[in-house]
């Protein structure tokens, strides 16, 4: 079928103002969309046949993070509306994660409990066709993803309010764990308590500590009587309050369904584009995708002017550099290392030049991963 056919065939909405055609032309159309999915799918089992016979007795990479990444910016590039682009890449986001669960359902652990943002994160780049596992602290998931037990794992790393989360970053230096991949998700919290909960008798506030940073103007404002206790997570603070008589929480959408709390508030942040970084992590390198970052962290010489010879390779080689920061070294006093992201793949010729620049200057160096730029 010629392509001209085939674009006809799908542009058959009926042009006319009667609503029984209209609807009958949906139908239609949504018979072809079911065909067009189920093609779709059979050609995902083939490909797990030819990965299975390809890789002989190595392990099946089934998921590639590459690949997805330049499927979503093509979905993307050729939209021509009326859904919006995001709207279609989390269409075909979910068609691709129902069509790799025929091949394999993938083990996505997170951090919990059930609810948090770090969990919205991993459903929004896996989509919902994958087993999603919580853990309770960030060195869990390291630990689970090193072990086997999960397949990868999602971890905060940074907010557009309250900067970088050390935990995640600190995990890096003990683990042998790649980024594979990045997710950016708006972050609305909510003021949440159980449905017979009367707002005068609200006493203590549950919520993550990073919340109580995001949404501070706000709490100083409405609540600076009530006491402020920071918990592991967000879904963990509607937890407590769901059990607790004379409390509330700030959380999400996905803690207030989780633990059915009324929202009392809505979108309490002080920054209103208020967003969240999350790292995908695993034990594979990631091929190039054509718009990649690379994440390293590096140890230096301690000598005048040693973070100045860090940074100048990147200047001379015309490489944007997207983050840097300081944390403490896990040996000795007062040494302290560099994470740095940056844009471009590892296996570009331009990064290699930079490789051997860095690696002349410094006492340590470890890429963390190569992967691709958040697409949704």
């Amino acid at each position: 079928m010629s392509k001209k056919k085939q674009d006809s065939d799908l542009n058959q909405c009926a042009d006319t103002d009667s609503l029984e055609n209209l609807r009958s032309s949906i139908d239609d159309l949504d018979q072809q969309i079911q065909k067009l999915l189920n093609a779709r799918a059979s050609c995902a089992q083939k490909v797990a046949e030819v990965k299975k016979r390809d890789a002989g007795d190595e392990a099946v990479v089934y998921y590639r993070p590459e690949r997805e990444a330049e499927l979503l910016r093509r979905v993307m590039e050729r939209n021509q509306g009326p859904l919006s682009n995001e709207s279609v890449a989390r269409l075909f986001r979910e068609i691709m994660s129902e069509s790799l669960a025929l091949e394999r359902v993938m083990k996505i652990g997170y951090l919990g409990p059930a609810g948090t943002f770090t969990q919205a994160a991993a459903l929004k780049h896996f989509g919902h066709a994958v087993d999603s596992v919580s853990f309770n602290t960030i060195d869990e998931v390291f630990r689970e993803l090193s072990s086997g037990s999960i397949d990868y794992g999602v971890v905060p790393v940074e907010n557009s309010t309250e900067g970088v989360v050390n935990h995640t970053l600190d995990s890096f230096l003990g683990s042998p764990a790649k980024i594979c991949g990045e997710v950016e998700l708006r972050i609305h919290q909510h003021f949440l308590a159980t449905p017979d909960q009367k707002p005068e008798n609200i006493k203590r506030i549950y919520t993550h500590q990073q919340s109580l940073g995001q949404c501070r103007k706000w709490l100083e404002s409405h609540w600076g009587h009530a006491e402020k206790i920071a918990v592991n997570s967000n879904a963990e603070a509607a937890r407590r309050v769901k059990e607790e008589k004379d409390s509330a929480a700030i959380a999400g959408d996905m803690a207030a369904e989780q633990y059915q709390l009324q929202v009392l508030t809505r979108n309490i942040e002080d920054n209103p584009e208020n967003t969240t970084r999350f790292l995908i992590i695993g034990n594979e390198e990631v091929a190039p995708s054509g718009k990649d970052k690379t994440s390293i962290v590096i140890a230096t010489k301690n000598q005048p002017g040693a973070l100045y010879k860090v940074l100048a390779p990147f200047h001379e080689l015309g490489i944007s550099l997207t983050r840097i920061e300081t944390r403490p070294a896990k040996v000795g006093n007062w040494s302290y290392v560099f994470f740095i992201d940056f844009e471009g793949h590892i296996n570009d010729p331009t990064i290699q030049k930079l490789w051997q620049a860095l690696s002349n200057e410094v006492t340590d160096i470890r890429p963390l991963g190569s992967y691709p730029e958040a697409v949704l």
